[in-house]
């Protein structure tokens, strides 16, 4: 129970409910309510409070027993979207997974790609792996309609205004694999990035797969199939996220 105030979106990824973007979004569209009235963004509650989400009274099925943390590697296909509230109703990937227990995506995959995407139900965790600032590799495998170029390769490499979001990205690496297939690990995770990169210069992306999310790896998934996370990587993941001399949380 908690008796410091937090913030709502944190006490809500605190309990495994959602990511606490997800949960401001949520808020913001008026799902959630604390004592009868409907929650605003930004506002702080302690766990006293009778918290609703979606209907659904927050705290009560925790009562009287630990939650086992989770950490499922997950083969999104392309179609299947990451959030709940999708507007044009696609299939959603925690329904598609189908866990018994709650869990959330860590971060997002597009629509339109497939690949390595990672849920959980440990809040703290997801939200420092998502954090814009904590340069964490993510790993992906591009196919474009064209033919590459290594103006193309170098321009990706140094980094590429995107002027509809006032960003210009940051350097990363760039290996092409083929004709029209390139290799690309980015520290960001700007709204559709590898997306957005290649318009800029001309090309359109055909497919993309996100391969590995810093020690975790795709491997022989294949699309629609999930795993957990091994041990192993559980601890090499924690050891990234948290520092050789941070607190580590108490996962095993």
């Amino acid at each position: 129970m908690i008796m410091e105030s937090v913030r709502l979106n944190k006490y809500l990824s605190m309990r495994g409910i959602c990511s606490r973007r997800e949960a401001d979004r949520r808020i913001a569209a008026g799902e959630i309510t604390i004592d009868g009235r409907t929650a605003m963004v930004g506002e702080r509650v302690t766990g006293l409070e009778r918290i609703c989400f979606s209907d659904r009274l927050i705290g009560e099925e925790e009562k009287g027993q630990e939650t086992e943390p989770v950490l499922l590697v997950v083969n999104k296909p392309c179609g299947v979207v990451c959030t709940a509230s999708d507007k044009d109703r696609a299939p959603n990937v925690v329904e598609m997974v189908g866990y018994p227990s709650r869990i959330y995506p860590v971060g997002r995959l597009d629509k339109d790609s497939e690949g390595l995407l990672l849920m959980t139900n440990q809040g703290e965790l997801a939200n420092k792996i998502m954090h814009a600032g904590s340069l964490h590799e993510k790993e992906y495998v591009v196919t474009v309609d064209r033919p590459l170029q290594e103006t193309f390769l170098k321009k990706m490499r140094e980094g590429v205004e995107l002027k509809e979001l006032g960003e210009t990205t940051r350097p990363c690496l760039v290996k092409q694999e083929g004709a029209r297939r390139f290799r690309i690990v980015l520290t960001q995770g700007l709204n559709r990035q590898i997306r957005r990169m290649c318009q800029a210069l001309g090309f359109r992306v055909v497919t993309l797969k996100r391969v590995r999310i810093m020690n975790i790896h795709l491997g022989k998934l294949q699309p629609g199939e999930f795993r957990k996370a091994t041990k192993d990587e559980w601890k090499e993941l924690v050891r990234r996220v948290y520092g050789k001399d941070g607190v580590w949380p108490e996962i095993w």
